[in-house]
């Protein structure tokens, strides 16, 4: 009878400390892992809030852009045109015969155009500066279209079409458009009488961009559109 009990004594003893395993265990056991590896505890309930940047953060990284990268400035201008400086020499071919020469027409406003055939907006732009032409033809003014790159045959074909009024020059080599750097055709040029660049203009343009150059070499004369 002691021998059972001691027996029955050992087998409840043994049970408890099996139970006090047991407990430990779950105790110590890691919880849930999210898909990711993250235990569940640390996963936000609301997952969109941690992942949107606040306003704070969105407004650092993201500067404000600088309204006056918006447009050239007037400076960047008149460095692109030589406004204020000299023109550039031009002796070219004129088509038809002859020679252009602005060395030549200086004691007279000028306003000097860079194109080519290919070109669409020249093609817009010719039939305006025509208007110009007659219209302003007592003050003294000279337009001169100067073809860059282009046969001469196919230069004459095209002017016929367009029923252009002024001279035209024929810059095969691209020399002169090198030297003027005018290689965004068409580009615009107003000389004044003294032969200084007062304006230009990176065509497609219209009327009224071709008044106001105009208006910068025609002193005391009301240029309209």
């Amino acid at each position: 009878m002691g021998g059972k009990a001691a027996i029955g004594g050992g087998l409840v003893v043994g049970l408890l400390v099996g139970a006090a395993i047991v407990a430990g265990a779950v105790a110590l056991a890691p919880g849930p892992v999210a898909p990711t590896g993250t235990p569940v505890a640390a996963v936000s309930a609301t997952p969109e809030a941690s992942l949107a940047p606040s306003p704070s953060a969105s407004a650092s990284s993201s500067p404000s852009p600088d309204p006056s990268s918006a447009a050239p400035s007037a400076t960047s201008l008149a460095e692109a045109f030589g406004i204020g400086e000299p023109a550039p020499p031009l002796t070219v071919p004129q088509l038809g015969g002859g020679e252009i020469s602005l060395a030549a027409l200086k004691g007279k406003p000028v306003w000097v155009n860079f194109m080519a055939t290919w070109c669409a907006p020249c093609r817009d732009e010719l039939p305006v500066m025509n208007g110009f032409a007659a219209r302003y033809a007592e003050t003294g003014l000279v337009i001169l279209a100067i073809d860059v790159r282009e046969d001469e045959a196919a230069v004459d074909a095209f002017i016929s079409d367009m029923k252009v009024s002024f001279p035209v020059g024929l810059d095969g080599t691209g020399e002169a458009q090198a030297d003027w750097g005018a290689y965004a055709l068409p580009v615009h040029f107003w000389i004044d009488a003294d032969g200084i660049v007062q304006d230009g203009a990176l065509g497609g343009i219209g009327p009224e961009a071709m008044a106001k150059g105009l208006q910068t070499v025609l002193p005391g004369v009301t240029v309209t559109p």
